[in-house]
């Protein structure tokens, strides 16, 4: 009898904030046993982490995956570097972006595919600077004056 999981998905918000997107990828990741429990359990905090190019591969750094607590000897590094798969044209696609000035790459959600494999959206974008945050704040709060009126309206 086999345990049926809802599957997560796992949202960076930090990032639409911080961040305004330009293009977006999924790529694989590649984790170990407990580090997989513990995302099927949604113990997963990536509001810090970034992707940055190393020897030709596209690696993810510090995405905190919790320990699995039920681990024993073999858990995983919370902390640990963690390699993305993607095609070599996408990859070549990235690179070639990336050095251009203020373009960075951002983890923006973990979710899972019809077969059960986690996914990583990773979008390429630009750094909002403090006046465009305050525009993204505004606007939302416009939306919500909106709906509020729509509602009342009724």
């Amino acid at each position: 009898m086999s345990k049926k999981y809802e599957l997560p998905e796992i949202v960076n918000r930090k990032a639409r904030y911080n961040f305004e997107f330009l293009e977006s990828f999924k790529a694989g990741l590649v984790l170990t046993g407990t580090e997989i429990k513990s995302v099927k359990e949604g113990k997963v905090n990536m509001s810090d982490s970034f992707c940055y190019f190393k020897g030709g591969e596209l690696w993810m750094k510090n995405l905190h995956i919790a320990e699995y607590k039920f681990g024993n000897y073999a858990n995983h590094e919370p902390l640990r570097l963690r390699k993305l798969l993607l095609t070599k044209k996408e990859m070549r696609k990235l690179e070639g972006k990336i050095k251009e000035k203020g373009l960075t790459i951002i983890p923006y959600r973990i979710f899972f595919n019809e077969r059960g494999i986690a996914k990583v959206e990773i979008e390429l974008c630009k750094g909002k600077k403090s006046y465009d945050k305050r525009e993204s704040i505004k606007e939302r709060d416009s939306e919500k004056e909106i709906q509020r009126a729509k509602k009342s309206s009724r």
